[in-house]
């Protein structure tokens, strides 16, 4: 398999690796192996009949088809993210500020790999792991679906976008949350997006349209209950999310005719650790490394950014119809958040408060950006924002409601040196 896949690198063009993928998904490497004819130095009919009922009868595993699309579909990104990536060193040039956060990234992300791996390991190998729905005609339209392993009954879904500075988004990141979530009969469709340079705000506020839309329309066959969705997102993901929400909100109350789902199927919206106005954050961003010019292109121009600034839309008077459709809207933010600040959520809650919406502000004093989504998760045990989730995500199912109390603590994936560590030395 990896002599397979170190080819790929080294010679396929992107449509190339497609075919490959393609004729992967169609024969997968086990499926090839057994169907290469038997040597013919054996001439005693016999040994041929018991050697034939012995490879018929004998077991396939069970996944290795998706074995086999997962390693075309791997060869496909790891050239789209190469070429993506010297693209983006073209726009980042040489600058100091990036590349000490770049190497804090690592270490970072070192420091809870043993946390990391035991994720990944129920990523790749559990059954209750759909990995890489297609839900657009992108490249990055996919999306990955946990599911509780409790199959009764239909089970409330949250839709939830990653973050990534816009430019490190993948719908992998959200797979702690996921799982967590699945334990807790709660399905988790994480939406990848198209990432600067590959697409820009417009491209990525598109996507994840798309991917709601799949999901609203699509989620009844995988168990969900298409009366109980939610959308959530971290970040950026949450910039990304709360756009896309209100761009369709803008279009219901124009009463639009091209709607692929409806603001009225989501239940509520969580934003978690996102910026909506990003004309007060240009300045902030570029002093925290993500440099002006890039910003402004990854959100097409300064004059886009009145645009695709949710608190702005929400504050025009023009837009008060559309407010009036949105969802009940939590936000969540940890007071020492350095990459954005928690105003960013209070200041958007005021807006809409002041518009009309239902929506509530909850502030988590000293937690940075990535307490709340990375290091309290891998510390296992009680979560209060994860108690709150499951809590108004359960509210009025009283079965639902009683299972949660009697659940076990959640496990701890990370000792708690390497949590402190990471947590001082994390470039968000």
């Amino acid at each position: 398999m990896a002599s397979e896949t170190d080819c790929l690198l080294r010679h396929a063009s992107s449509s190339a690796v497609e075919d490959v993928a393609q004729d992967m998904d169609a024969k997968p490497l086990l499926s090839r192996f057994f169907s290469y004819p038997i040597a013919n130095n054996n001439t005693n009919p016999q040994r041929r009949r018991r050697l034939s009922a012995q490879l018929a009868s004998a077991p396939r595993p069970l996944r290795q088809q998706s074995f086999g699309r997962d390693i075309g579909h791997a060869a496909k990104e790891t050239y789209l993210i190469t070429s993506l990536s010297f693209t983006l060193l073209q726009y980042l040039g040489v600058g100091y500020r990036w590349m000490t956060r770049l190497l804090a990234l690592g270490c970072y992300a070192m420091l809870l790999m043993p946390g990391f791996l035991q994720v990944a390991l129920c990523y790749f190998f559990s059954s209750q792991v759909r990995r890489s729905i297609v839900y657009g005609d992108q490249p990055r339209n996919r999306l990955d679906l946990y599911l509780p392993a409790n199959t009764d009954g239909k089970k409330p879904v949250v839709v939830f976008v990653t973050g990534g500075a816009w430019i490190i988004g993948y719908k992998a990141w959200g797979s702690l949350l996921g799982l967590q979530l699945a334990e807790r009969d709660i399905i988790v469709a994480c939406v990848d997006y198209r990432n600067f340079p590959q697409g820009t705000i417009s491209d990525m506020v598109k996507d994840a349209s798309e991917g709601i839309s799949y999901i609203c329309n699509n989620i009844a066959d995988y168990g969900g209950d298409p009366n109980r969705i939610y959308l959530m997102g971290q970040s950026a993901g949450a910039h990304i999310s709360s756009c896309a929400l209100l761009e369709q909100a803008i279009k219901e109350s124009k009463k639009e005719e091209s709607i692929s789902w409806s603001v009225s199927q989501i239940k509520a919206y969580f934003g978690l650790s996102g910026g909506y106005n990003l004309i007060n954050l240009v300045d902030h961003f570029d002093n925290r490394g993500l440099y002006r010019s890039i910003f402004l292109s990854i959100m097409e121009g300064e004059e886009s950014l009145h645009q695709f600034s949710p608190e702005l839309k929400v504050k025009d008077p023009s837009n008060r119809n559309a407010v009036s459709l949105l969802p009940p809207i939590t936000l969540f933010h940890g007071t020492a958040d350095y990459s954005i600040p928690s105003d960013a959520s209070k200041i958007f809650v005021d807006a809409l408060q002041k518009a009309g919406a239902q929506a509530e502000l909850i502030l988590y004093g000293g937690k940075t950006h990535t307490d709340l989504f990375l290091q309290d998760p891998l510390r296992g045990g009680k979560d209060e924002l994860f108690d709150l989730l499951v809590a108004v995500i359960h509210a009025g199912d009283k079965e639902a409601l009683e299972k949660d109390a009697m659940a076990p603590p959640r496990k701890r994936l990370v000792p708690e040196i390497l949590l402190k560590l990471a947590r001082n030395i994390s470039p968000f």
